[in-house]
């Protein structure tokens, strides 16, 4: 007889769902050109940020998902040591994770990260950009980033994130776009 473990039942009723239409609904792809979802969250100091604060200015607003995790580190080292390279082109990082503010603080302070760190707990931000996704059995937002133009729009979505390489890529897009 055969018989079909609980890992792939899960598997067999989610793909069944998925075929069936009986999953949940994905959120709309962000493209290009839209606006920018608003949030308002803490950041590392208990201090509520929106994207809205940063109105005139570029925004590179990176979710990612765990504190002082290796790569997770990596990527935010790399914003930190090209933070001036970012300040001359007037773009502001942000980082989002689902973490709270105590990780968050613990974790700039032990990094030096020259910029804010949102609490997003509740996922509302990883939910309105469509970021958020279980991993090893933990809700967590997603490595992507968000580019976002001075008024406010999506200028560019980066899906395929390497925390290596990310900073520089991000610092040679946007000379590409502020000199058009």
């Amino acid at each position: 007889m055969y018989r079909v473990s609980s890992s792939k039942w899960s598997w067999y009723l989610a793909l069944s769902m998925i075929i069936a239409g009986l999953a949940p609904a994905m959120a709309d792809e962000l493209a290009s050109g839209q606006p920018a979802p608003d949030f308002e969250l803490p950041d590392q100091d208990g201090q509520l940020r929106s994207i809205e604060d940063y109105r005139g200015q570029w925004v590179a607003l990176y979710f990612y998902p765990k504190d002082d995790t290796p790569g997770c580190t990596t990527e935010a080292c790399e914003f930190r040591d090209n933070i001036f390279a970012f300040k001359n082109l007037n773009c502001q990082i942000i980082g989002v994770s689902l973490d709270d503010q105590a990780s968050h603080e613990e974790f700039a302070e032990k990094f030096s990260l020259p910029f804010p760190l949102l609490a997003d707990t509740e996922g509302v931000a990883a939910d309105a950009y469509g970021v958020k996704t279980n991993m090893f059995g933990m809700t967590v937002a997603k490595r992507e980033t968000f580019l976002i133009d001075p008024q406010g729009n999506i200028a560019k979505h980066y899906e395929k994130v390497d925390p290596e390489t990310h900073s520089a890529e991000l610092l040679a897009d946007l000379a590409e776009l502020t000199q058009e």
